[in-house]
């Protein structure tokens, strides 16, 4: 039903196009339309009388036959046509035997199914039904008789409505049921070569709906729109009340609303950016007054755009920069057209922000005078900050005496401060050597090994190093400090701070000759408190040695009488052998003491130290009757040391305790106890009395310099001893005790051994003692 109702609507357009006086081409084009609808045609042709040709040509946007066979120019269809006046009907295999050019075009194209039906409208001409194989032809001479039949009754038909036929959109008449009545050859077009019954995809879909209220109504609806694939169809009905009909007109509305949607995006994406960009948009007059602004000006300013418009942006800049900015921005504008700008801009609240503004100029179109700024800003005081915090950290790494070298990821020198290059023996512009040229070999691979990898975990690393100046030169002692920065990308980038260690070297030996020799000074006056004490140790063997000798003449002179004489005399000299051997060996244990050279740090016999500093106060001790308990473990480790200097700080340290136990024992036995022990890193020495111990005052002030408790003290000998103890790794300080008495403990640091027992340490020879 529906497929009759739509070859209905094809012939009635092809008859209003025959009716309307249409063009040929669409009328031929209507009609083939229809008789390619009918069952089991293949294909249809209109084929127009070409009387000065005297052959039939094709008409309309169809397919074309091919040309026939021979010479163009002598091509004739007369026959055709002779034998046409005669007949309403021809088969395709009737013509194919004519002499004629058709039949030639016939031929070749393969067409011999069908027929040939003359018709005299829309002009003379034939319609060419090609048939498909198998499909039975018979009804061919009807369809014949139908079109013959139409065509006479053309002039009585009524006329379809003025503007359908003079309408250059494409339209359509409906009836009131909404079916449609009419096409115009717009819509034809638009229609294209699907059938009819698709007419509804172009339509809205509820265009039967709007028939209904167009009619009912009586007025027209307009600009319903309807979407076909990628094209949008805007459609208007338009009632014929008296004709009861409706004609639907549609134009192709694609670009338009397209981009009327797009540019509705973009408005509103614009206005969303503009509502939340954290910069300042705003609009100007030229003269700097605020038309608009973003609501940004609230968070960057502390007023709200309702508050700026209107307003000069004058008041809001620095004095500073108020004149300057304003006169470059006229000028700039004016002649560029475009300015960015950083200045000082209040914020409501009174501190200052610094701004950087990008302005464009809005020009007339036939002036070209500006007569409106856009201006985008953004509040970069804290880039400014960084900057200046940069500036100045340049130029203090350029007024460093430090030696300063910058490394890029891949290990490449970069920049050396001037202080580096003086030092260097670079050149000022010239290029800059490998880093590796600057170090010496083991202290180059040192920093591969261990350097870069421990900056980039811990952030720095530090080392002991000597750099070599181009050209030669000596070698410079530095201390070394790579420090690692992460880059925006994730590489590191490097500095290496190098600090000359020359000077200091020189300085640490001067103040260790200095410390040796106050050293040396207060083993002389330990020495001459300890005089009454070493007198006596050498006056016993030497007044043993004159009663040895005396007894020894005597025996001599008696030899006669008595003739065990002579071994008397051998025993006596034997013993004065050794009393004269022990008075040498306290005179050379005096002399070791006193001496003063080269301080020389070598393994020390812990057991032979701690037994001489014992020996020394011997006698000052027995004097007091205070005895001294030495407890050395057994296998003690080896440490480094200063022999002579670790003596005297054992002195120091008896002598402290012998004066604590008199005080408070005077007339009593006590006892001091000199421990040594080992620990798993250090070896631990500590010397314990019996005295008042040493109250919260004392101890706050007991190694400073120049303190004593003493009477005739002079307060140097803690403080050295610890300084002692320190340059030799170790340390010196005071155990809380309470009231029973005073511990002090010496640590000196364990050096690790080689598989012959020896310890794995370089000697060394520092300043004078």
């Amino acid at each position: 039903m529906i497929e009759e109702q739509q070859q209905g609507i094809r012939l009635q357009s092809w008859l209003r196009l025959l009716r309307e006086g249409g063009p040929a081409g669409e009328s031929a084009d209507a009609l083939c339309r229809y008789v390619r609808a009918c069952p089991g045609v293949q294909q249809a042709y209109w084929l127009g009388w070409q009387e000065r040709g005297r052959i039939y040509a094709h008409e309309g946007r169809g397919p074309d036959l091919p040309p026939g066979q021979g010479d163009p120019l002598q091509a004739s269809d007369l026959a055709l046509y002779r034998a046409l006046q005669r007949r309403r009907y021809l088969s395709l295999e009737q013509a194919r035997e004519l002499p004629c050019w058709l039949a030639g075009r016939l031929r070749r194209a393969g067409q011999a199914h069908g027929g040939l039906l003359p018709l005299a409208q829309p002009r003379p001409g034939i319609l060419l039904v090609a048939m498909a194989p198998g499909a039975d032809p018979a009804w061919l001479p009807e369809l014949g008789v139908l079109l013959h039949s139409l065509l006479a009754q053309l002039p009585l038909m009524a006329a379809s409505s003025p503007l359908l036929n003079a309408d250059p959109q494409a339209a359509i008449e409906f009836e009131p049921d909404a079916t449609p009545r009419a096409l115009n050859a717009a819509m034809q077009r638009l229609l294209g070569e699907r059938p009819l019954i698709e007419v509804a995809a172009l339509l809205p879909v509820n265009y039967r709906q709007l028939v209904s209220a167009c009619l009912g109504q009586g007025r027209a609806i307009g600009e319903v729109e309807a979407q076909v694939g990628e094209r949008i169809l805007l459609w208007q009905f338009i009632p014929e009340p008296a004709e009861r009909r409706v004609l639907a007109r549609c134009r192709d509305a694609t670009e338009e609303l397209t981009a009327s949607r797009e540019a509705a995006v973009a408005t509103r994406l614009y206005r969303l950016i503009t509502e939340n960009t954290t910069d300042l948009i705003s609009r100007h007059t030229p003269d700097g007054c605020f038309l608009d602004a973003s609501p940004a000006s609230w968070v960057l300013l502390g007023y709200w755009p309702e508050q700026l418009r209107g307003q000069p942006v004058q008041p809001l800049l620095h004095p500073r920069d108020r004149a300057l900015q304003l006169r470059r921005a006229g000028e700039a504008l004016a002649r560029d057209g475009y300015l960015t700008l950083t200045y000082r801009v209040r914020h409501r609240q009174g501190h200052y922000l610094w701004f950087e503004t990008a302005c464009r100029a809005i020009r007339e179109t036939y002036t070209g005078a500006v007569v409106e700024v856009v201006c985008v800003s953004r509040d970069i005081t804290a880039r400014v900050q960084a900057e200046e915090n940069n500036r100045r950290l340049a130029e203090v790494v350029k007024a460093n005496t430090d030696l300063v070298l910058f490394i890029d990821p891949e290990g490449r020198l970069t920049s050396v401060n001037p202080s580096g290059r003086r030092a260097l023996g670079i050149e000022e512009g010239g290029a800059l050597p490998a880093l590796a040229a600057l170090m010496s070999g083991e202290d180059f691979a040192r920093l591969q090994r261990q350097g870069w990898a421990a900056a980039e975990r811990d952030g720095a690393w530090t080392a002991e190093a000597r750099l070599l100046p181009q050209g030669g030169g000596a070698a410079l002692t530095v201390s070394l400090v790579l420090l690692a920065h992460k880059g925006a990308g994730g590489q590191y980038y490097f500095s290496l701070v190098a600090r000359d260690m020359t000077e200091r070297e020189l300085r640490e030996a001067q103040q260790r000759r200095h410390q040796d020799e106050l050293a040396h000074t207060a083993r002389l006056v330990t020495l001459g408190e300890l005089a009454s004490g070493i007198a006596h140790e050498i006056n016993q063997p030497l007044a043993a040695v004159v009663n040895y000798a005396g007894a020894s003449l005597r025996y001599l002179n008696g030899m006669a009488d008595n003739p065990g004489a002579l071994d008397k005399v051998a025993e006596g000299l034997h013993r004065i052998t050794g009393h004269a051997r022990h008075a040498a060996e306290v005179i050379s244990r005096l002399r070791g003491f006193l001496r003063k050279g080269q301080r020389r740090m070598q393994a020390l016999d812990m057991e032979e130290v701690v037994r001489e500093a014992i020996d020394f106060c011997a006698w000052e001790a027995a004097r007091h009757r205070i005895t001294i308990v030495p407890q050395l473990a057994p296998a003690l480790p080896v440490v480094y040391g200063d022999p002579v200097l670790l003596e005297q700080v054992l002195l120091n340290l008896l002598r402290n305790a012998i004066e604590a136990n008199r005080e408070r024992h005077p007339d009593a036995d006590s006892r001091i106890r000199l421990r040594v022990e080992a620990e798993p890193e250090r070896l631990l020495l500590r010397v314990s009395d019996q005295g008042p111990g040493v109250g919260p005052e004392q101890r706050a002030r007991l190694f400073t310099p120049f303190y004593t408790s003493k009477a005739d003290g002079l307060g140097l000998g803690l403080s050295m001893s610890r300084s002692i103890v320190e340059g030799f790794g170790g340390g010196l300080d005071l155990e809380p005790n309470g009231s029973e008495g005073a511990t002090f403990y010496c640590w000196l640091p364990r050096r690790p051994e080689d598989g012959a027992g020896n310890a794995i340490a370089g000697e060394q020879r520092t300043g004078g003692q």
